[in-house]
């Protein structure tokens, strides 16, 4: 009986920790649920490092807003809380949110202790390279009134798009929550894991080679995937495919961007 103790107490320890986690996100989720709703303005520098720019560096109103879907994030990364630098002035707590799974970009969000809305948040690979960055320079005295709400995913479209792109494989957390028609041609299929977003293309021809970009050719066009992955993990979810069927996602295309 004896032994038991330090069992008894390591379990209680682990659960410490998991509810310590599942807490940091939970207020994380509830920041990021205000800022649909109000969010500060002034002078923010935004740099965007990944893709590359030949004017990296600007000055906007506001921070860029951050394509978050709560449902997912909740499922695909972790979150950890620490004190937060001050931000144009004001204190922060800091968010540090890893994906759980794969190769994702990693983030951190500072978040205004009174306001609790964000006022900086930093993108990075999974090597730790400085993707993008917002940070406010100055911030106004009261925060503003806006309206950011983000559409569910459609039913069925995961299922859809992997019958349709036969072969495909999914990187690590993300799933299909949009798809478009392309001008010119073919469909732009949104993938999201909650904060990281990556563009699965259908199109008649290849694109230029470039960081963050893999293209295969498929029958007589090409399939692309966009954004913040390490090469190999691009090339890996298309290596399989074996063919397209654009019409098995029509159903998705939203009326206005539907030809048929």
């Amino acid at each position: 009986m004896r032994r038991a103790a330090p069992l008894a107490l390591l379990l209680a320890s682990q659960a410490l920790v998991s509810q310590a986690g599942a807490s940091d996100l939970d207020d994380l989720l509830a920041a990021l649920k205000k800022a649909r709703s109000f969010a500060a303005r002034g002078q923010v520098e935004v740099t965007v490092l990944f893709p590359p720019r030949a004017v990296p560096t600007r000055t906007v109103g506001a921070l860029p807003a951050l394509p978050i879907r709560p449902g997912l994030l909740g499922k695909t990364f972790e979150a950890t809380r620490g004190e937060g630098e001050p931000v144009a002035g004001r204190p922060t707590v800091r968010y540090e949110l890893n994906a759980r799974a794969g190769q994702a970009a990693r983030w951190t969000l500072w978040i205004d202790q009174e306001w609790n809305v964000p006022l900086a948040f930093e993108e990075r690979t999974a090597q730790g390279e400085l993707a993008r960055r917002a940070v406010f320079q100055k911030v106004n005295a009261k925060l503003s009134r806006v309206n950011l709400g983000v559409s569910a995913p459609p039913a069925g479209l995961r299922a859809a798009l992997l019958r349709a792109v036969p072969g495909l494989r999914l990187p690590a957390g993300f799933t299909p929550v949009e798809v478009r028609r392309r001008e010119g041609g073919g469909l732009d299929v949104t993938l999201s894991d909650g904060l990281n977003v990556l563009a699965l293309v259908t199109a008649p021809k290849s694109v230029r080679a470039a960081p963050g970009v893999a293209t295969r050719r498929v029958g007589a066009g090409f399939v692309w995937l966009v954004g913040n992955l390490p090469p190999g993990e691009l090339k890996r979810a298309l290596e399989g495919v074996r063919g397209v069927d654009e019409a098995g996602l029509g159903t998705f295309v939203p009326v206005a961007d539907s030809k048929e």
